[in-house]
């Protein structure tokens, strides 16, 4: 039975911690149509509509009067699997090279609609106020049932919705505050596959390592399935200051706090009718899988911003930011379950991370602005050993365009496009051979991730 407790607390391991919740790398960034068009550069300075309370409450001061906003992002993530020798632990095998099974798995890039909304309202009198519903992070990725990482990664689905209610006040004509509180609720359900044969085989073996001589006939060819749902919510704030040198120059700061949560679900399991039909290598199995009710701590990461925004001309405006994420927050996982399955619990080594962007905007008359932008954003994974497939980033290179249209006093519409050029990725998850490892079970996953993401906004302003 230790063995089998062993294999338990494995196969959890591999859900929980290469998830897209308990990991990096799934920041949503695109929480303004105008901001897309510059690849965000001088985000916390450029103060141009209700969506600046988001980036640096304290831009709500130059606001005049009342605005809503209304944005939606269309996202579409490319990431497609090319294998490099992925196998069993030869600690299964006896030393011999075993290969996973399967295919590439497709495109696990899954297309996304990212909606954001703002209202913001001054009151002449130095103070202003907004309100925003947006998502700061998500992911989705899913894989064909048969991929040879199936037992890393099939369905990650991440969401966040997050509320943010801001409150600003002008000191005088060149210092301004802000500061908001944000109400956020994760949901995230995660899927991987269960080598259910190899996990027969070790226990009918009932000696760990030393399995013998493997079983072709078993080992991959018993899959069952596991599926982690958990939600909760968190609280925490964002804090800007923007400075007005003169009309022409303003720089700002922005910080937004981490979010700490507690996410409770449910850990649900598949055994195939082949273990369990079978007492001699069930082995208590079925019993050891049994669903169970499951939490884990996870903190997602705080930033900070520093952006400049400068109109050399008339017409002409150029900006650039500097973002920090303090995605090294992530030094352990660990999951516990509701019965008396073993804790799963993994380290990181993920770094902090910075982007850099710099774009600029050009009226060409009273109704058209044009805008583009370019930005170099680190992903925060060190290496290919820690890289998942739930989240197969690199760094990314930024392109955006983007443009403004009055069509009165009133209204006006902004639309953007940004091609993300992404760097390959390695990954390299060794199984190792010890049993209570966190891919033991899984296998080594090694390979490479060719990787894009392309985004078209368009976002509705309305000014009363």
């Amino acid at each position: 039975m230790k063995v089998v407790q062993r294999v338990v607390a494995t196969c959890c391991l591999v859900l929980g911690m290469a998830s897209p919740v308990f990991s990096s790398g799934f920041a949503i960034v695109e929480q303004s149509v105008s901001g897309l068009g510059t690849a965000f550069s001088g985000a916390a300075a450029v103060a141009e509509d209700a969506s600046t309370l988001f980036f640096n409450p304290a831009g709500l001061t130059r606001l005049k009067g009342q605005q809503a906003v209304l944005g939606l992002h269309y996202i579409k993530p490319k990431t497609e699997f090319s294998d490099g020798g992925s196998s069993l632990s030869p600690a299964l095998t006896g030393g011999a090279f075993v290969a996973l099974s399967g295919s590439d798995g497709g495109d696990g890039g899954e297309d996304a609609f990212v909606p954001n909304a703002y209202y913001s309202a001054n009151l002449d009198n130095g103070w202003a106020f907004g309100i925003g519903v947006n998502a700061p992070f998500g992911l989705a990725t899913e894989y064909a049932d048969g991929w040879q990482g199936r037992y890393h990664a099939l369905r990650s689905e991440v969401t966040t919705v997050n509320i943010n209610p801001s409150l600003a006040y002008k000191l005088n004509d060149h210092l301004s505050f802000g500061a908001g509180f944000n109400a956020q609720k994760l949901t995230a359900e995660l899927s991987n596959a269960i080598d259910f044969g190899t996990i027969g085989f070790a226990t009918v073996a009932k000696s760990v390592p030393a399995f013998g001589v493997p079983d072709p006939a078993w080992m991959q060819n018993r899959d069952g399935k596991v599926v982690l749902k958990a939600d909760d919510w968190a609280y925490g704030y964002n804090l800007g200051i923007l400075i007005e040198v003169d009309e022409d120059t303003r720089l700002g700061v922005a910080y937004r706090s981490r979010m700490e949560y507690t996410a409770k679900g449910s850990a649900d399991f598949t055994v195939p009718s082949t273990i369990t039909g079978n007492p001699t290598v069930d082995g208590g199995l079925q019993a050891a899988f049994a669903d169970s009710g499951a939490r884990a701590d996870i903190t997602l990461p705080d930033t900070l911003s520093v952006s400049v925004y400068h109109r050399f001309i008339d017409r002409l405006a150029i900006m650039a930011d500097v973002t920090w994420t303090n995605w090294s927050v992530f030094d352990e996982l660990r999951v516990k379950f509701d019965n008396s399955r073993p804790d799963s619990f993994t380290t990181y080594n993920w770094n902090d991370s910075w982007r850099y962007s710099l774009g600029g905007s050009y009226d060409v008359s009273e109704q058209l602005t044009l805008r583009a932008g370019l930005a170099y954003d680190e992903t925060p994974i060190p290496d290919a050993a820690s890289r998942t497939p739930r989240i197969p980033g690199e760094d990314r290179f930024w392109t955006s365009v983007g443009g403004t249209f009055h069509f009165s006093e009133n209204l006006k519409a902004d639309l953007a496009y940004a091609h993300l050029f992404v760097s390959d990725s390695k990954i390299n998850r060794q199984a190792g051979v010890d049993p209570s490892g966190e891919n033991f079970f899984a296998g080594t996953l090694v390979g490479e991730f060719e990787n894009a993401v392309d985004i078209a906004s368009i976002q509705l302003a309305y000014n009363f």
